[in-house]
């Protein structure tokens, strides 16, 4: 426990000493709420409440605010994994590696300190609330923090298992790169994912994000009770086999994720070392 907080202590401090990447990393997820929140509420809206009478009140960005803290996690989680690289360049890492520390606790320290920042970012991300016209319960934004940090940590073992892989912050980049938009897209974050074809039904049901979004939207917007011919609009039904797909499993796909995600980022370090 002691390699873990010390490792997790090292990269919290890292992240909160860096004031550019501490606001850098807003950049993007800022840039998709105008996109989507401002440049698409307005259409979204109006299709919401032409196609359902109890439509009139929906608003969009009320919606989508769930899935742009959901891609801050994602973004600030893989990416913080690129510090597995760099320590290895400068020394950090072969020294952490021939220290009695075991492997496991050094891919957890990783996770959970990439888990941490991007959860802090994420909740940051909750000050924009009162500038964007819409209100959450006070008590379902203070509920959701712990799911946050979960789809973190999973999302963090993305990134430590590629990390633990590659020798080049270029490498790095491209391959992350290549992955995060794709899981943002088709997450359910800025639309509905309940009308794709089959293959990329596939990929919605596999990635660790949309259940991190289904289940902060549920929390957040309290689906519940919402009309149920707007939740199928907006696809608040996630499905499997026929049948809804609830918060307790949605939990345990996210952990089993993180866990096999974790071991396999252990066996290459331990490959590393060897």
């Amino acid at each position: 426990m002691e390699g873990i907080f010390a490792i997790w202590q090292r990269d919290v401090i890292k992240f909160l000493r860096d004031r550019a990447r501490l606001f850098g990393s807003f950049s993007m997820p800022i840039l998709f709420l105008l996109i989507f929140g401002g440049g698409l509420s307005g259409t979204m809206e109006g299709l919401i409440s032409e196609t359902v009478p109890e439509g009139a009140d929906f608003q969009y960005i009320q919606f989508v605010f769930p899935g742009i803290v959901a891609m801050t996690l994602l973004m600030t989680s893989v990416f913080s994994s690129l510090s597995i690289i760099e320590d290895r360049d400068f020394g950090y890492m072969k020294e952490i590696l021939v220290s009695p520390v075991s492997r496991v606790s050094i891919a957890v320290g990783k996770m959970l300190g990439a888990s941490t920042v991007a959860c802090i970012q994420g909740v940051m991300m909750f000050l924009l609330i009162p500038f964007l016209g819409i209100s959450y319960p006070l008590a379902s934004i203070i509920q959701v923090i712990p799911f946050m940090f979960l789809l973190a940590c999973a999302l963090s073992s993305v990134g430590l298992l590629i990390a633990s892989f590659l020798k080049s912050t270029q490498g790095f980049q491209l391959i992350v790169q290549l992955l995060v938009m794709p899981m943002v897209f088709l997450s359910g974050a800025l639309f509905p994912v309940n009308n794709m074809p089959g293959w990329m039904d596939i990929v919605v049901k596999i990635n660790p994000v949309t259940y991190g979004v289904d289940i902060m939207k549920k929390v957040m917007i309290d689906t519940q009770s919402l009309a149920p011919a707007i939740r199928e609009a907006m696809g608040l039904n996630l499905t499997l086999f026929g049948r809804s797909i609830t918060v307790a499993e949605e939990v345990l796909f996210m952990i089993g994720f993180t866990t096999i995600l974790v071991l396999l980022a252990t066996l290459s370090f331990r490959r590393t070392n060897a």
